[in-house]
């Protein structure tokens, strides 16, 4: 049953009303973040009740020693853990002596939080009667600067509603701090320096194990009631902690504002001997600029990231505000700017799966970023997995794999693999494939056909090396069979032969072949310098295709149907509508040998494999596909509705889709599975995206050109996506009677439903 407390509105999320029950949901709805770091929408003053406080700095990690059970060969050493970082937001209030604390007070009036998408500002207002002389009013505003990576902002207002309100305020960095997420609770940083300079509140802290230098810094100012901008604080420093306090007294209807300047200045940008000027310039200069000339820079910012990526719903604000949120979180997430960070699933609103990357940025994640942004931020993220390159080779090597074979990671921050379920580690290798699969839609979306020959060839090579190994011929099949793997569908552990897994490595081994052979063609003296680094043998394409033209696909006996592994049919085939809603989510109810035992299907499987290789398949053999595997499948991933919904959109489904639409776009808003306060489904949110464009829009680029297919959702009067087009802005409008692509390039045509549009 999905949770609606929050307001409908196509720009905002707003939360009316003060309920603790619902407060660790709203710290991660309404969590802010700039692509370089990020925070839950914790409340700046103290708060005694149930939270979950979190900030997080964009690749700063620790190894956190693996914690199983049995240890088994080739277990990673470690799991990489995001750390949640000292806490600069911090505002303490105290009003006639009593401790401002929202889980002390029989009753909080007004409560209100306010997440304005369009701008990237979030405002929490509330009152509270302290005493019986004295009634306070609280509004907050608070953003994370999309233009200074370090730079965050919060105005803290407080007003006297009734009587006099002595007011005892003290801002603060904190560092003591943990991780929600840990295994053996040990301490991840060690903070080495605290001081005060020129007012600036500055903890010097570097990383255990990783030494990852980071620097947290604020510095806070006071708006007196008569509009002076007062900077004389007292100031302590003691036990990791840093503060700023001072007095201030309002009468019956006065203000003031605390303004606090903060945020993190990291090792990985900046020398650590420069971390103390570095954040007396961004003070300065944010103190210059004042609160109204950053918000409005916030907006431009903001206007300039919508002007490339939104999507317009008309008639239907709930999936409106939908899409804008998962746009905004994506936008929040990664921006690109920096080709060491990546896309984690949690981004930066929790600490569940190590905020690590997953194979979701290559199958889910690119396809946004490619089409919202410039080509650099596409390449950039195909260049993140090039540069990991030699711990892939090592990873494969650590589980008997030479001659430069190359396991990517399923979870990882510097190319190691860390994550530790054996059947998912060591299994689960389809996400080689979805990586060799994103260098291909890269280069066919963008037109940059330098990305192969420079760099992706050697990754290309590597996976399709690992797949020719990891294949075995089998006489008694007289093909190549794949055995003891995990698909996508990760209720089904150690199978053979998974089909998807089994065709996302054929595609591979044709592929490479296909690219090593063209660049040995058309580019001979590159292919004169790889072949040397690669010690390449000129036998390997021969194998691979050979391995490729015998690979084993299990198929049903009966039926035109490929099956999702061997034995699927020893099944009780059972569809998902037989089960009762009190075993819903199955996961939290059943054991996992019942699962196993089970047809239930995580997520898309075959026909994730269907989604990828269209061009592969007619109408009819996907329609007949859907049929037999949807009614199976639980969609206990956030992966798993956005690639039906895509589906379904092709084959006419269009109101079936949009039931898939919802469930995937208000996944968080909505809470469909219980869990938001661990943080945000950020990498399917991508895939949000992909069933609005891919999916009601019919986008493909076939052939170097860009074609649709519009399907107009009943609940829908018109909609419109923009994408940016190898540097051609084009924005796509569907209504009930039309289509049209609006760009302003003259060379360029869009084909709907195969014709050219005028």
């Amino acid at each position: 049953m999905k949770s609606n407390y929050l307001k409908i509105h196509p720009w905002k999320i707003i939360e009316e009303g003060f309920d603790p029950k619902r407060v660790k949901s709203s710290e991660s709805i309404f969590s802010l973040g700039n692509g370089a770091m990020g925070q839950r929408a914790n409340f700046e003053e103290t708060y005694s009740g149930e939270t979950f406080q979190g900030s997080y700095v964009g690749g700063v990690y620790y190894p956190d020693k693996t914690k199983v059970g049995w240890w088994k060969n080739g277990y990673p050493e470690y799991f990489a853990k995001v750390l949640n970082a000292p806490n600069w937001i911090g505002i303490n209030i105290h009003t006639n002596g009593n401790l401002l604390d929202l889980n002390q007070y029989k009753s909080v009036d007004n409560f209100r939080r306010e997440l304005d998408m369009q701008t990237g500002i979030y405002v929490r207002s509330f009152e509270v009667q302290i005493d019986s002389a004295c009634r306070i009013g609280v509004e907050v505003k608070r953003f994370l600067s999309m233009d200074q990576a370090a730079l965050g902002v919060i105005q803290y207002q407080l007003t006297a509603l009734e009587g006099s309100c002595h007011l005892e305020i003290e801002s603060y960095v904190e560092g003591k701090i943990t991780n929600q997420d840990s295994n053996w609770d040990d301490p991840f940083w060690n903070h080495h320096s605290a001081s005060h300079s020129n007012s600036v509140m500055l903890l010097k802290s570097r990383t255990l194990k990783t030494n990852f230098d980071v620097a947290t810094y604020a510095q806070t100012f006071l708006i007196d009631p008569k509009g002076q901008q007062l900077s004389d604080f007292d100031e302590v420093s003691e036990n990791q902690r840093l503060s700023q306090s001072k007095k201030q007294i309002l009468r019956q209807g006065e203000q003031c504002s605390i303004l606090k300047f903060g945020g993190y200045i990291n090792g990985m940008n900046y020398s650590p001997q420069t971390f103390e000027a570095e954040a007396q310039r961004l003070v300065l200069e944010a103190e210059k600029k004042g609160i109204k000339k950053l918000i409005e820079e916030q907006h431009i910012a903001w206007s300039k990231i919508w002007d490339l990526s939104d999507i317009e719903i008309h008639g239907d604000d709930a999936a409106q505000q939908a899409i804008r949120f998962n746009i905004f979180q994506l936008n929040q997430t990664y921006n690109g700017k920096d080709p060491k960070l990546n896309i984690g699933p949690k981004g930066f609103t929790g600490e569940k799966y190590g905020g690590s990357t997953y194979w979701d940025t290559e199958a889910y994640c690119l396809p946004f970023y490619m089409a919202t942004k410039t080509h650099e931020v596409g390449r950039n993220l195909l260049k993140y997995r090039y540069d990991q390159l030699d711990k892939a080779i090592e990873n494969a090597k650590k589980i008997g794999f030479d001659k430069g074979a190359a396991l990517y990671p399923m979870v990882t921050m510097n190319g190691e693999e860390c994550h530790n379920e054996w059947e998912i580690t060591f299994e689960e290798i389809h996400r080689n494939g979805a990586i060799a699969f994103a260098i291909f839609n890269y280069e066919r979306y963008t037109g940059d056909t330098s990305y192969i020959p420079e760099k992706g060839i050697e990754v290309l090579i590597g996976i399709a090396r690992f797949w020719a190994q990891r294949v075995n011929y089998s006489e008694y099949q007289k093909a190549y069979v794949m055995l003891g793997v995990t698909g996508p569908n990760e209720y089904e552990n150690n199978v053979n032969n998974n089909w998807y897994t089994n065709y996302i490595a054929q595609w591979c081994l044709n592929y490479a072949a296909d690219q090593q052979e063209k660049i040995k063609q058309e580019n001979p003296k590159r292919w004169e310098q790889l072949s040397d680094k690669l010690n390449w043998n000129s036998r390997e394409t021969a194998q691979w295709r050979t391995i490729a033209d015998q690979m084993y696909f299990p198929k049903h006996p009966d039926q035109d149907l490929f099956l999702q592994q061997d034995g699927f049919l020893d099944k009780e085939l059972h569809p998902v509508s037989a089960l009762s809603l009190d075993e819903r989510p199955i996961n939290q109810h059943w054991s996992w040998d019942k699962i196993l035992r089970s047809p239930y299907i995580k997520q898309a499987d075959v026909l994730q494999g269907f989604y990828l290789f269209e061009s592969d398949f007619d109408r009819e053999t996907l329609s007949r596909h859907f049929d037999f595997y949807e009614p199976f499948t639980v969609h206990e991933s956030s992966l798993s509705p956005c690639i039906h919904s895509i589906l379904a959109a092709r084959l006419g489904a269009v109101e079936k889709a949009y039931d898939f639409y919802l469930q995937t776009s208000r996944l968080d808003l909505d809470d469909y599975n219980k869990e938001v306060e661990e943080g945000l489904h950020i990498t399917s949110m991508a895939g949000t995206w992909m069933s609005v464009v891919e999916g009601f829009g019919g986008l493909r680029i076939i052939d170097n050109q860009v074609h649709i297919d519009p399907k107009l959702p009943e609940a829908w009067e018109a909609f419109s996506f923009k994408i940016n087009f190898r540097g051609t802005p084009i924005k796509v409008v569907v209504d009930k009677e039309k289509v049209a692509a609006i760009h302003s390039n003259p060379d360029l045509i869009v084909h709907c439903k195969g014709k050219p549009l005028d």
